[in-house]
């Protein structure tokens, strides 16, 4: 677990390496954080619920840093106002990645010995909480490059967005049934992801693809974002209020459609998978489509029979808990409960997850305007 705690902490940082300094602080929006921050959240997590608590006498970098790298843990204390988080000019960069290596190093001497189970369980979830913060990191300074006024590339090779369909409307029939849902092993999961439980289905079909560039500009062309028929009464009023006329990152040139990445503004692919799509969208789309999205359910019991990885895949189910859920105690309890409200689950992983931090029970949660993820649809039907 130590190889892979100094592997995470690495990528972490060499996602950052590209940048200048004044890439690491702006924030363009409430929901998307500055690299800075980013780095130093992650860091007080395992300064938080780890060095603190277990090392005898730890001497923390910096009392401060408690306030300003906070991010929703109220058992905690108080924090900085997230929509503040671009304004801390200070720490420096500088400080930020001192603090990172001091940080490290104590936790690497501590866990040089053996530790008990409870530890290493503290261990492996600030490992995956940073790596959640990895793929915030990539879609976070996305949003910030595109926002500058001359689009700015984080690096030439880096679109990410460039895979394609393959099965060309092929679906997977599943017949109605009582299923089992959640995760039940060894191995880690969220505790929004475990109690094991049945589920009743009906008869349906999943598509084995994911909706292409192509498929949406049909349903552009079609007047899809002007026909209010076509959307729930909250997604209409956000696409008039906004309006959202294109896929996030997407703007018409001389009759063709372009899109941001990484990797600057490139043509966009018809073939290449949708991007950058909320929840009202990908609704409006099945409807269009005379179709519906798979409630999370229906694709985790397809999951084994079409490959997924590339978007996040909205479903048509609301993130609620599972039988048998219950909210630990102390500040980690904060981690997934409190968010069970207002939001959609999304299922699979993305291009931008980092690598092995995916799993077929995994439950991802976005309230349902959000874009700025590399979310897509699968499409269902009922039989």
């Amino acid at each position: 677990m130590l190889d892979h705690y100094i592997s995470v902490r690495k990528q972490t940082e060499n996602f950052c390496s590209p940048l200048s300094i004044e890439d690491y602080t702006p924030q363009v929006v409430l929901h998307a954080s500055p690299m800075k921050w980013q780095l130093g959240h992650t860091t007080w997590f395992f300064e938080t619920f780890i060095l603190k608590k277990y090392v005898e006498e730890y001497q923390e970098f910096d009392a401060q840093f408690s306030y300003l790298f906070n991010s929703y843990y109220n058992n905690v204390g108080d924090r900085i106002a997230r929509n503040n988080r671009g304004v801390l000019t200070r720490p420096s960069v500088e400080e930020v990645y001192a603090y990172r290596t001091h940080v490290d190093q104590h936790i690497l001497s501590l866990f040089q010995n053996e530790q008990p189970k409870e530890l290493l369980d503290l261990l492996e979830i600030g490992i995956n909480h940073e790596e959640q913060h990895q793929e915030l990191m990539v879609t976070d300074l996305k949003l910030l490059f595109f926002s500058h006024p001359f689009k700015t590339t984080y690096k030439e090779n880096g679109s990410l967005l460039e895979d394609k369909v393959h099965y060309f409307n092929e679906w997977v029939d599943i017949d109605e049934g009582i299923y089992e849902i959640g995760y039940k092993g060894d191995q880690f999961s969220y505790d929004n992801e475990q109690g094991k439980h049945k589920v009743y289905l009906h008869n349906y079909s999943i598509a084995k693809d994911l909706v292409c560039n192509e498929d949406f500009m049909a349903f552009i062309e079609d007047g899809g974002y002007q026909r209010f028929d076509l959307w729930l009464d909250e997604g209409w009023s956000w696409v008039q209020e906004n309006q959202i006329n294109a896929p996030l990152y997407w703007e018409k040139r001389n009759e063709e459609w372009y899109q941001f990445t990484l990797g600057g503004m490139k043509k966009v692919n018809p073939k290449a998978i949708l991007s950058h799509i909320n929840f009202y969208e990908a609704e409006a789309f099945a409807r269009w489509k005379g179709m519906r999205l798979p409630t999370e359910f229906e694709w985790e019991v397809a999951a084994d029979k079409f490959e997924w990885g590339k978007r996040w895949e909205w479903t048509n189910s609301a993130y609620l808990p599972y039988p048998g859920f219950k909210t630990a105690d102390g500040a980690l309890g904060e981690y997934n409960g409190k968010f069970m409200i207002n939001t959609m689950v999304l299922r699979g992983s993305s291009v931008a997850t980092s690598p092995n931090h995916s799993r077929k029970t995994y439950r991802n949660f976005f309230h349902p305007h959000y874009r700025w993820q590399y979310a897509g649809i699968r499409l269902a039907k009922s039989l």
